[in-house]
């Protein structure tokens, strides 16, 4: 039986209580792990102390989660009085994610993840969504959990072709999208204009969402990852197999990357 591709997930450095033991720990909700284990991917978690790139090697792609905002002063700013940061959990996911840009892992950033590719790709966030669009939507503060619209998506996006031309999503998120940076902007909410998906054209894959796709029953983003990640780690090995039988047995060594096997 094929392997099931290693999928790694960033984690929050929480205070969570375990029956008696009240302590810091590192938590996930695990409808992430449903959903990667759902979409024939093999869940392994990151957590957020002593980083290092290291934390990379022996995954076929990564998944940088939701949680705290991104701290402003990553892009220049200071926070507005609602962020809620996490300066430890930015400093090793960003270390993280430009090395995972570089060796070209697919990579899926989800709500709050979405954003950190946007900073790490030189763009810069809305702060507080209420004063920017004059509404509470994409975080309502009564009634369901998560807010819900369509999105619109641009013809031939990845996300085009994983979702189609649209699609309805949930919405838990305080700050957006303003500038992409470098990246392309491929989704939108019709509503307000919103910047709702981010894509990389340099990289293989590399996608930003900003709903929560873990937390509905379509996991065609996940499935996605899943398949791109399976194919780079084929085209990995039969690179190191075609290696081995040109160059001997010392060509064998690192021919796909930091991120590879």
């Amino acid at each position: 039986m094929a392997r099931r591709p290693v999928i790694g997930l960033t984690t929050y450095a929480e205070q969570a209580r375990f029956g008696r033991n009240d302590t810091v720990a590192a938590v996930l909700p695990l409808s992430y792990v449903r959903a990667v284990h759902a979409s024939g991917g093999r869940a392994v978690l990151i957590t957020p102390d002593a980083p290092d790139v290291d934390a990379l090697d022996g995954l076929d792609a990564v998944i940088f989660t939701g949680g705290s905002d991104v701290d402003p002063t990553l892009y220049g700013e200071q926070p507005h009085p609602t962020s809620y940061v996490k300066p430890e959990r930015d400093a090793a996911e960003v270390l993280l994610m430009r090395a995972a840009i570089e060796a070209d892992l697919p990579l899926l950033g989800i709500c709050r993840g979405m954003q950190l590719l946007t900073v790490v790709s030189g763009g810069r966030l809305h702060q507080h969504l209420p004063e920017v669009l004059g509404h509470d939507n994409h975080r309502p503060v009564s009634g369901p959990t998560y807010g819900e619209h369509p999105v619109r998506l641009s013809p031939g996006s990845v996300c085009h072709r994983i979702l189609g031309e649209s699609a309805e999503v949930n919405s838990f998120h305080h700050q957006g999208v303003q500038d992409a940076g470098r990246l392309r902007p491929t989704g939108w909410c019709p509503e307000d204009a919103l910047i709702e998906t981010v894509e990389d054209p340099d990289r293989t894959f590399v996608v930003g969402v900003q709903w929560h796709p873990e937390e509905t029953g379509d996991l065609r983003l996940f499935a996605a990852l899943v398949a791109a990640a399976a194919a780079r780690r084929e085209a990995a090995a039969a690179a190191r197999r075609e290696a081995a039988v040109g160059g001997g047995p010392e060509a064998m060594v690192r021919v796909d990357g930091p991120a590879g096997r």
